[in-house]
């Protein structure tokens, strides 16, 4: 009487649960080529792994010698400030009085963001010259967006300058425009 209960429980389990231990042995053996097959693919890229890190810090370092040049500020607003202050550095070497017009708003530029600041000064001819050549021997990123220049007095040569200059911020300085375009 034990005994057909016991054939019964231990039918279940045996079609019901199929024991996986043989089958495994068998599929193992089939997927030691596909085993050997990955193990070689990650000997490959574990040699490859010196030659990947050696390139991750040089384009690193390319990247940090280029943002080099961007103007670090805390706010969009001392990006313009510090814009505005290259800007006179640059034109106290041509002995230029650069004056502060106004500020545009600041924009985003891909990964970055812009800022600008629009000056004016007087001055001769080279020394207009010099002052733009000089703005590109700066290490900050600032270029001059819009130029607008007009002769003032004949007598001593001089013109009225006024320069339009983007430099190059952060990204997370730039607001972020609200309303009906985010949607």
């Amino acid at each position: 009487m034990l005994l057909v209960p016991g054939l019964a429980v231990s039918a279940v389990l045996h079609f019901g649960f199929p024991d996986k231990g043989p089958k495994a042995a068998v599929a193992s053996g089939d997927s030691t080529e596909l085993a050997l097959k990955r193990l070689t693919r990650l000997r490959q890229l574990s040699a490859m792994l010196p030659v990947r890190e050696a390139a991750m810090k040089q384009m690193s370092a390319d990247l940090d010698l280029r943002e080099h040049g961007v103007i670090v500020a805390e706010t969009a607003a001392q990006g313009q400030a510090a814009l505005l202050e290259i800007a006179r550095r640059v034109g106290q070497e041509e002995q230029l009085d650069v004056r502060a017009g106004e500020f545009g708003a600041p924009v985003i530029f891909g990964e970055y963001g812009l800022v600008y600041a629009t000056v004016t000064f007087e001055g001769h001819v080279e020394q207009i010259v010099n002052f733009l050549a000089d703005l590109s021997k700066i290490p900050e990123l600032v270029v001059p967006q819009e130029e607008h220049i007009a002769a003032t007095a004949a007598k001593d040569k001089t013109m009225a300058v006024r320069i339009v200059l983007a430099g190059v911020v952060a990204k997370k300085l730039v607001p972020e425009k609200k309303g009906l375009a985010s949607f």
